[in-house]
This record gives C-alpha cells, structure tokens and sequence, in this order.
C-alpha cells in the first residue's frame, strides 16, 4: 500500500486531494499548520501532522514523522491579487516563502529517501496563471512560475534516480479560500490609480464561465501521482484545460 504526504490540506485543493487519495486506498499524511482531525475521514490509513513549510524545524520534524513516503503532493500556498507597484517586498516575500521556498524546502527534505529506493513522485501545484498572463497577479505568478522552472529542470537530475516530478497548474477556484486567506495581505494593494482598470476584471471573476472545483484538482493530481510517463505540465479544471490547449497551439 502506497502512501502520499501532502501539504495544505486544512482546506481547498489540499484537503479533497487528501480525501481522494485516501479514497483510493492509499495511506495518506495530510499536513496543515494548524492540524484538524475532524476534516477528514477516522481512519487508519489517514494521519494528519502539523507543518508550516516556511519554518525548517516544522518541516524536518513532519517529515521524520511520516517516515518513508512515495509521494509528495506540494499544495500548500498562499495567494495575493494586487497591482505590482503597490505591492511591499516585504509581502512578495511572505508569498515566495510559501510557494516557492516552501517547495523547494519539502523536496530537499523527502529527495534522499527517494534516491536511495530509487523511486518515488513528486507532485507540485502550482496555477494556470503560469499558462498565461493574468493582471493584478503579478507576484503570486512570479512565485509559481519559479517551480514550473524549478521542476522541469530537476526532472532531469532525478530522472538518473528514477524519481518523476509533475506539475499540475489548477484554473481559478472560485469555492476555495484563496481570497479569504490572503485578505489582510491584500488589503491596500488596488490604488486609487488602479481602480479603474482593476474593477472591471473584478466584476469579470464575479461571473465566472468555466472554473476549477476542487475534485477537478484532486484526481488530476491522482492521475499525475500514478503517472509513469516523461509527461511534466498537468492542467487541472476546464479553465485551465483550455489555457493549456491555447499555450500548446
């Protein structure tokens, strides 16, 4: 029986992706910063453990205590809508620690027991805001694009280790806590400047045609999971599929 740890799960993508796994039949070590039991199924196959991927110490200890894994679904994440020049370094950051650092953070600590087996997957989500260029996104963008590039590079390096790493670029998920959880982080960031182009792209995610639920995520990343192809870019959702149809023509 295989088993899956994966990041982000006190809502959204994370926690149906875990939901999915589990419902596969998978062992699943579902992590949120602050751990909640009662989200997710009683079960012997369904650990949770706390981690917080931008503190080191959090994620040493999340991963000794998973002991050995096959999978590594990177969910977690942190998002921020804003214009660019209004936005604080200091605020980018905090979004790069999360998505990008923290990527980076979990996959240096779960890649040596990978290497010596010899096997194993590494799953990053990551956004169709890579697959083309949104206003107002301009950091959270930066941020994920960082492990688009990231990935496809060290697919190679550990390919001679027989370790794959997919990417799955989820569309817009209106019933997430995307805005919710970044709230404070944007508050401020559409000056009086901006206003009259940012509301009209507002009032535009207000209606939304094709979207991205949470199950579309959540058997995408099952499906990149059990994947065995050199296949690398996963899109997730029918907005999404259809960004990734436009890239590729």
């Amino acid at each position: 029986m295989k088993t899956v740890l994966i990041t982000g799960c006190s809502s959204g993508y994370g926690l149906e992706t875990a939901r999915h796994f589990h419902a596969k039949g998978w062992n699943v070590i579902a992590t949120m910063r602050k751990p909640r039991g009662d989200l997710l199924p009683e079960s012997d196959r369904m650990r949770v453990i706390a981690l917080d991927v931008t503190d080191p110490e959090s994620v040493a200890a999340a991963v000794w205590a998973a002991g050995p894994i096959d999978v590594l679904v990177n969910n977690a994440g942190i998002g921020v809508v804003g214009a660019f020049e209004a936005t604080p370094l200091a605020v980018a950051r905090e979004v790069f620690d999360t998505n990008t650092f923290g990527v980076m953070a979990m996959m240096q600590a779960v890649i040596p027991q990978f290497r010596e087996r010899k096997s194993g997957v590494i799953v990053n989500v990551t956004s169709s805001a890579t697959l083309a260029p949104f206003p107002l996104a301009g950091i959270y963008t930066a941020s994920k694009t960082a492990i688009e590039g990231l990935s496809g590079s060290v697919a190679h390096e550990l390919g001679a280790f027989d370790i794959r790493i997919k990417l799955v670029e989820p569309g817009y998920g209106p019933t997430t806590r995307f805005t919710e959880n970044g709230g404070k982080r944007m508050a401020g960031l559409i000056p009086d400047a901006y206003k009259p182009f940012a509301e009209p792209i507002f009032a535009a995610f207000a209606t939304p045609g094709a979207v991205t639920a949470e199950g579309d995520v959540a058997e995408v990343v099952w499906q990149a999971a059990n994947d065995t192809s050199d296949r690398l870019h996963f899109a997730a959702g029918a907005d999404a599929v259809a960004l990734a149809q436009a890239k590729a023509k």
